[in-house]
């Protein structure tokens, strides 16, 4: 009687112990209403498509995919070529047929639902917005040099989110400030980006223009880029709409010259970014980054959008100089053919027809009113870059030397070595990088061995290999002049 008393009390038990679970699992689950549910075959919101008819298994149907099926179905069986027993093999029938779609399980993809336009709420704070100069002394922290350039994008930014605030506000629309910036490799173009949208703390998507291609061929589409964006706001639409795209390398879709194959990837990716630069709504999977794929598609409107395309346009200087030259004439006022070849300003010097010159079509110049370059790092540009911004390079080495308690400094002959260094690899900031991962390889390895250094000064002889860094022991000072023995 006892045993039995006992096994009831255990089968009563598990039933209060699988109730709780199943609270707990109600209660995980998602706010209702939050998301909305999406067409099986088009791919379309309940807000787009209407309302759907609900069938076994989850699975969702518009009514205009039912009446395209219905409708084939019908011409079919008019025209003769359909009977009972071929129904379930014909294409219409066969896309909503139930067992087919019990093999194929649905990707439950969700939409988020958009609020009602009553609910919605400015996106942006006009007085939150920073001022320009607020804007230029964050970019200053970070970036060396690029006076202008950080002026110009400072109120570009400020400008552009002036407009998005005030989108609704008169009858007077003013024009997106898209941003077209053209100078050498390494001297900061994505390094500028980084630092605004941070500043702002708004989505920001990256993109490549190398992988972009013509619609149809293998590569990424033209939407991939809102694609990138809409990620990065966490498939939040209203959120991406304010965001800013940066396509990087944007001087490889230049029109290719005197070639016979199909330009892919170049006027034609021009064209197609036309109306994304200017304003339209894409259509693009949640998600994902290919229609192709079993996802949801919703739509993302580009006009607030703010787009900045950076290049470095290897042999616009040539161009440039071409144009000057024409300028020389026979006599004595001529101007010299190799006037311009030492200028390290010429970038300067750019105009549109330049740019037109280069291979970008004028429809895609006139979507990029503001254009500016970036000027090359000197040498002195350099070591400020190693040492000034907040997150210098030699920053993280003597954070990196802190944590094994040993203090790291750099002679400021140290520096200029290493700037020189750089400046002949002609690969600009990217270049310093490389040259101290050589040089701090052995110092980073020998020193957590030895708990008895307290501090490596790196000396000019060092970094250009005629001698070695100088080592302060705890409480006393140690030469060392051979760098293996560091």
């Amino acid at each position: 009687m006892a045993d039995r008393f006992d096994d009831m009390e255990e089968k009563s038990g598990g039933e209060r112990s699988s109730q709780e679970s199943l609270r707990k699992s109600e209660s995980r689950e998602e706010t209702p209403g939050e998301y909305e549910k999406f067409c099986f075959l088009c791919r379309r919101p309940e807000s787009k498509a209407g309302k759907l008819i609900e069938l076994p298994n989850n699975i969702h149907i518009c009514q205009d995919c039912m009446q395209k099926s219905f409708d084939a179905m019908n011409q079919q069986m008019s025209s003769g070529k359909l009977n009972l027993a071929d129904m379930l093999r014909m294409p219409g029938v066969s896309m909503i047929d139930l067992g087919s779609l019990n093999n194929r399980a649905p990707q439950q993809g969700k939409i988020r639902k958009k609020k009602k336009e009553e609910e919605k709420k400015p996106a942006l704070d006009l007085k939150k917005i920073p001022a320009p100069h607020k804007i230029k002394a964050t970019l200053d922290e970070y970036v060396i040099g690029q006076e202008h350039a950080k002026k110009v994008m400072s109120v570009a930014v400020y400008n552009h989110y002036k407009r998005v605030a005030t989108d609704t506000m008169d009858e007077i629309e003013i024009e997106k400030s898209n941003m077209l910036m053209i100078g050498p490799t390494g001297c900061g173009k994505t390094y500028l980006v980084k630092t605004l949208a941070r500043l702002l703390d708004v989505p920001l998507a990256i993109a490549d223009a190398t992988s972009l291609t013509e619609a149809g061929y293998i590569g990424d589409d033209i939407e991939s880029v809102v694609s990138k964006l809409l990620a990065a706001a966490d498939n939040d639409v209203e959120k991406a709409e304010h965001g800013i795209i940066f396509i990087d390398e944007i001087d490889k879709i230049a029109k290719k010259k005197n070639t016979n194959q199909r330009d892919v990837s170049g006027e034609a990716v021009q064209q197609g970014m036309l109306k994304l630069l200017e304003g339209s709504e894409i259509e693009v999977p949640v998600g994902a980054n290919s229609k192709n794929a079993m996802v949801p598609l919703t739509t993302v409107n580009t006009r607030n959008i703010l787009f900045i395309c950076g290049g470095a346009f290897p042999d616009l200087e040539n161009i440039i100089k071409e144009r000057l030259n024409k300028q020389a004439s026979i006599g004595f006022y001529a101007d010299l053919k190799d006037k311009y070849d030492n200028d390290p300003d010429i970038l300067e010097k750019v105009t549109v027809e330049d740019i037109r010159n280069f291979g970008m079509i004028p429809e895609f110049i006139g979507r990029l009113p503001v254009i500016f370059t970036l000027s090359g790092l000197s040498e002195d540009m350099l070591v400020k870059i190693l040492k000034e911004p907040k997150n210098a390079i030699l920053k993280q080495y003597q954070k990196l030397l802190a944590l094994d308690e040993v203090k790291l400094e750099f002679e400021e002959g140290a520096l200029q070595a290493i700037a020189a260094k750089a400046m002949e690899k002609h690969t600009g900031a990217r270049a310093l990088r490389a040259i101290l991962e050589d040089a701090m390889l052995d110092i980073m390895y020998e020193i957590p061995k030895d708990d008895s250094i307290g501090q490596v000064i790196i000396t000019r002889e060092y970094i250009e290999g005629t001698g070695g860094p100088r080592i302060l022991l705890r409480g006393q000072e140690l030469f060392l002049t051979d760098s293996a023995g560091a």
